[in-house]
């Protein structure tokens, strides 16, 4: 089994793949628990996932929302020499940006963070660009510029991204310190080329792809940039085409069933797949009616919350999508923390994110614009 696993890497390395290793660190909410701080900040900082996603002439808080139980980020350097970062690997947007220098601690949000010095870079070209970009419960706002930012092994000169002087103060409890987006190019606000985009252009992958495996444990999680790689999954994957022209990786689920009946998407539903959203998101009246299946009750927060002692005797929640079944289990969609056991399906637009993701490797195929899922090994 020992040689198998080293002959799939090897293979995987021919092909030029690069992989990005991502923890699974504390989540804001365990943070703030530990700090006795989360029941304070969920009042001050509501979720709203729907922001992120809202179009362009409607946006009045974008791109991104206080999400307190996102874990993965995974490292960049920025600058030469390179300048390390945690970075959220987003799928669900298009812009990266870090903390500057200037974002100092009378700026809360920056407390703890890495922040990057542009004097001691030498291939840094400042932009004529402001940054800005709003949040749901504040934003962030700085400069633009130009630098080469290393992922593994892979160098993507004359970067454009966002240099934050200020944040929004929940900023301060995640575990990561700046966004990269994954998502098309359209979803920029900041107007430049996605790094993704660059990196294609400048020849550095050998396919116009990359894919995530999210580990359930705080190491063993990837990106994988410029194709797949069979080691992190089993079986064959099942590629569905993206639903419409969007800028997002959107597709089109069928149906979603428990016990053989339909308990959501029953006239079918659109779907983003969002590594920068930690739940399942979807219509307020199908989300309750999962979650009634489930035996759930809501909580003051509105939290649906379940018996820790019972999980296993849960039903398995299948999604149709494309002709495909993908059945996630009940140790996938019920999450644990130190207030209890609640499910990770909560109203807004329909998202597909980690709790989906853990249990799917998930393969992004730009050339060909398709998302692929397969059992996660």
């Amino acid at each position: 089994m020992k040689s198998a696993f080293v002959l799939l890497a090897f293979l995987a390395l021919s092909q030029g793949l690069l992989r990005i290793p991502l923890m699974r660190g504390k989540s804001a909410r365990q943070l703030l628990e530990e700090r006795g701080l989360f029941e304070e900040y969920r009042k001050k900082f509501p979720y709203n996932p729907a922001a992120k996603f809202l179009p362009r002439n409607e946006q009045s808080a974008v791109p991104m929302t206080f999400d307190p139980d996102i874990t993965y980020y995974g490292e960049i350097g920025v600058g030469t020499p390179p300048q390390f970062f945690k970075v959220l690997f987003d799928t669900g947007s298009s812009d990266l940006w870090v903390p500057s220098m200037s974002c100092t601690s009378t700026n809360s949000g920056c407390e703890d963070h890495a922040k990057f010095n542009s004097s001691a870079s030498s291939t840094f070209q400042a932009g004529t660009k402001p940054f800005y970009i709003m949040y749901n419960s504040g934003f962030a706002a700085g400069s633009t510029g130009y630098d080469t930012i290393k992922l593994s092994d892979l160098y993507v000169e004359h970067q454009f991204f966002g240099l934050t002087e200020t944040e929004a103060v929940f900023m301060m409890s995640v575990p990561w310190d700046g966004i990269l987006g994954l998502a098309f190019p359209g979803m920029s606000l900041e107007g430049g080329p996605p790094i993704f985009d660059n990196m294609w252009n400048q020849g550095k992958i050998p396919q116009n792809m990359f894919s995530m495996y999210l580990s359930s444990s705080v190491e063993g999680s990837v990106l994988i940039l410029g194709g797949t790689d069979p080691s992190y999954y089993t079986g064959s994957i099942k590629w569905i085409p993206l639903f419409r022209a969007t800028n997002f990786w959107n597709i089109h689920i069928q149906s979603i069933n428990i016990d053989g009946n339909t308990v959501a998407c029953s006239a079918s539903c659109e779907a983003i797949v969002d590594s920068g959203t930690s739940v399942i998101i979807g219509s307020g009246q199908d989300i309750n009616n999962i979650n009634g299946w489930l035996g759930a009750s809501t909580d003051q927060y509105g939290d649906a919350v379940v018996s820790c002692s019972n999980t296993n005797l849960l039903p398995d929640i299948v999604f149709n999508i494309n002709g495909y079944s993908f059945a996630l289990p009940p140790s996938a969609y019920v999450m644990k923390s130190a207030s209890g056991c609640r499910t990770g399906f909560a109203p807004g637009p329909w998202i597909l994110g980690e709790v989906f993701m853990r249990q799917f490797y998930t393969a992004f195929d730009i050339s060909n614009n398709m998302v692929g899922f397969a059992q996660a090994a």
